[in-house]
């Protein structure tokens, strides 16, 4: 991609109403412009990021065996009304012309419950778990932090289905394999942590994966001896770690970046969903949730990978592998191997973005360069023509090296 055919620009002053590092340098870099509070467009830089995430999600939540679908945003009311959920703040109300009263999506149990009912007769039905990536509207009170809590969001939501405790368990402990991988494959691992939390309404307890960050909206108390975690909101019933009896913790900020939680059998008794064992009586059927917000997950990588210039994106998510640039001189030879190695990457299948911008200065690119944050940089300039060679530099590193074409190739 040639930068100076990008939509979206680079801007130098941070936004005024922003104080989240993830919304500063997310607009600042050109990923993401804000409509109003807790709703933001994603520009191309952004969006590249998250299906990146996007992509990382759909690979996990396939090898547990979980089916993608796709659910309506529309949802009728009389729904919530089943489950006793038609109050709750969050939600968007409104109405069809005919006069239909519908909600927005906030989450799907009200949906997706009723569908698998249409399908689910038999124990042999079961085990089934089915997600989605769509997006979601809660009319929050406190939208805040960027992106990190809005009023429209992009969320993975999966939803299974068990004949007995011991199944969910069983698929929960699966569940919670692939949030781990999640993290670790966005760049987040070793700073996320497994946290016991309130189950609210549907369970004594849920777990939710909290990343370390002094922008954190939430409190957890780390185990000492091992990576469990406790939400202080239950941490005076937890005096001692659930895993391993550890009574000494620490504490720290944190961000909520995933959930998992029982829903028991709250939804299947308020649709009536039930299910013939192999003795031919009806039971309930037996079911869990799981959430990733793609926005929540991007906002933490911005928080917890940056310094002071901008953005340190993973590989993994970075929009682009390597951002190349070219110091403009009176040379044309500068112009050439400049585009000569542009035409190399893209060969090799090295995704790059390419800084041709004429109206901008060395210092001007290089500062960009840092605020956008992709994983390395190559410059071509006068003092490398000469000597037929590349400027090299990740994006964390503290100096810049020259190598040759084929050590840049082995290097990337």
């Amino acid at each position: 991609m040639r930068q100076s055919q990008l939509f979206g620009k680079t801007i130098k002053e941070s936004p005024k109403d922003e104080v989240a590092k993830n919304a500063i340098f997310l607009e600042r870099g050109g990923f993401v412009q804000k409509t109003f509070a807790g709703v933001y467009e994603y520009l191309p830089l952004g969006l590249r990021v998250i299906k990146k995430i996007e992509a990382i999600i759909r690979e996990e939540m396939n090898a547990t065996g979980a089916q993608e679908l796709l659910l309506p945003a529309l949802h009728p009311l009389e729904n919530y009304i089943q489950t006793g959920r038609s109050e709750i703040d969050v939600l968007f109300h409104t109405e069809l012309s005919n006069g239909k009263k519908i909600v927005l999506g906030q989450s799907h149990e009200e949906i997706v419950t009723p569908l698998a009912k249409k399908f689910v007769d038999s124990y042999r039905d079961l085990p089934l778990a089915v997600y989605q990536i769509q997006t979601k509207f809660r009319n929050e009170l406190r939208a805040k932090s960027g992106i990190l809590r809005g009023r429209e969001f992009l969320m993975k939501d999966c939803y299974s289905f068990h004949a007995d405790v011991e199944d969910f368990e069983r698929f929960y402990d699966i569940q919670k394999k692939a949030y781990r991988s999640i993290f670790e494959r966005a760049g987040i691992g070793d700073q996320t942590f497994l946290t016991n939390a309130s189950g609210g309404t549907f369970s004594k307890y849920s777990h939710e994966f909290q990343t370390i960050t002094d922008a954190g909206e939430d409190t957890i108390y780390i185990c000492s001896n091992c990576r469990m975690a406790v939400n202080e909101e239950i941490k005076n019933e937890t005096p001692a770690c659930p895993e391993c009896g550890e009574s000494n913790f620490r504490k720290e900020k944190s961000i909520e970046v995933g959930n998992i939680f029982p829903l028991k059998t709250k939804f299947s008794d308020a649709f009536e969903f039930t299910f013939q064992d192999k003795e031919g009586n009806k039971q309930p059927v037996i079911m869990g949730c799981y959430g990733i917000g793609l926005g929540r997950l991007m906002g933490t990588v911005v928080e917890v990978h940056s310094d002071a210039k901008g953005i340190i994106w993973p590989e993994s998510v970075a929009p682009f592998r390597v951002h190349l640039i070219e110091l403009s001189s009176m040379r044309a030879e500068i112009k050439k191997g400049a585009e000569k190695l542009y035409h190399a990457l893209l060969a090799k299948g090295i995704e790059v973005l390419y800084d041709d911008r004429e109206d901008k200065s060395a210092g001007e690119k290089f500062a960009d360069g840092d605020l956008i944050g992709i994983p390395w940089r190559c410059v071509i300039s006068e003092k490398t023509i000469d000597k037929n060679v590349i400027e090299v530099k990740a994006r964390n590193a503290p100096k810049a090296e020259f190598v040759s074409e084929v050590e840049l190739f082995e290097m990337l």
